[in-house]
């Protein structure tokens, strides 16, 4: 298939918004900054109550940039939405609370330009401007000892596959694999789909975002433990594609309760534990150059791992072995985008 020119490519950065303005001026406060200039970005509301517009009209005369408000449908369709507006040859998506450094556009047209891909996922980082609780839940999504590598780590269990805090493909996959379906994951669904349907995808490193992710301990727990349980649908639709390493925070769960109890007879039970935790907590001050942000993420990769790991295990219970999951024709119609 013949592709026009990436250097005479223009990008769509297409974005989401439910009641954020502040990190919506961030995020435009940096698009401002980019040494490629290649680019629009269309910004849909979706049902705010608390509105970006204000945000959207200071940005409109320093960024190609489009504002649309519709009624509250979700991510997926906001992203559709979007797509149907917009008039890059290549689609890229980024969360609302995502801050894109200076070379995002540039690196990324230096990628494609090298290596093309149909479909790209860049990593995420922490901004030193973030909060601690920020760094240590970055830490905890991105570490290899709780993520596995999945989310675009240099050591990877698991091939990687793209997320819509930062990732994007050609107008071409729309055009043929569809849009965005309104489900959990609806990232590592389409992925899916895009891989399936025989378009190449890769993984470009220098292209990343920062991720701002604003949740509180107890928001972020409740949104691993969607992960988890979202991890079984994926399953249901697209049996064999439950990795081992999609595993791990269920077995960690299992195991731990395993060492707490059997600690109350042989207190050695909750050695290995510990020296996991310890491990954690290394990596962490490593990784974040700071002994309280590393000390806090002790405590964001148990949520990380504890808030999947039940998640998991209550769709595993629920959807497989009690076989309330959805039946072979919804599934046949997910696949086929209905």
């Amino acid at each position: 298939m013949n592709h026009k020119p990436v250097k005479e490519i223009l990008f769509s950065i297409i974005v989401p918004v439910y009641n954020r303005p502040d990190e919506v001026a961030d995020l435009l406060a940096s698009l401002t900054s980019q040494t490629d200039r290649g680019f629009e970005i269309v910004l849909v509301e979706d049902g705010s109550t608390i509105r970006c517009e204000k945000q959207a009209q200071e940005y409109a005369g320093k960024l190609r940039l489009k504002y649309f408000y519709k009624e509250n449908e979700g991510r997926s369709p906001a992203r559709n939405y979007g797509i149907e507006r917009s008039e890059g040859e290549y689609l890229i998506f980024v969360d609302s609370d995502c801050v894109l450094p200076p070379d995002y556009i540039e690196n990324l047209r230096n990628c494609l330009s090298e290596n093309y891909a149909d479909c790209f996922g860049g990593p995420d980082a922490a901004h030193k401007s973030f909060t601690d609780i920020q760094k240590a839940i970055n830490y905890s999504m991105t570490s290899f000892l709780t993520t596995g590598g999945i989310r675009g780590g240099k050591i990877q269990l698991e091939k990687f596959v793209p997320r819509t805090f930062n990732t994007g493909f050609s107008r071409e996959v729309y055009e043929q694999v569809g849009g965005f379906r309104e489900m959990f994951s609806e990232d590592i669904d389409m992925s899916t789909r895009i891989r399936l349907a025989g378009f190449s995808i890769a993984l470009f490193r220098p292209v990343k975002v920062y991720h701002k992710r604003r949740l509180g301990l107890r928001k972020f727990w409740r949104q691993v433990h969607v992960f988890g349980m979202s991890r079984i649908t994926l399953q249901l639709l697209y049996p064999g594609s439950m990795k081992i390493v999609h595993w791990l925070p269920a077995l960690f769960v299992i195991f731990a309760l395993v060492m707490i109890v059997g600690a109350f007879f042989w207190k050695w039970m909750l050695l290995p534990l510990a020296v996991y935790l310890v491990a954690v907590w290394i990596c962490g001050i490593s990784a974040t150059r700071s002994l309280k942000i590393g000390s806090i993420g002790v405590v964001t990769s148990l949520i990380q791992l504890c808030g999947y790991g039940t998640g998991f295990i209550r769709a595993y219970i629920w959807k497989i072995l009690l076989r309330h999951g959805r039946d072979e024709r919804q599934e046949r119609e997910m696949r086929r985008g209905k």
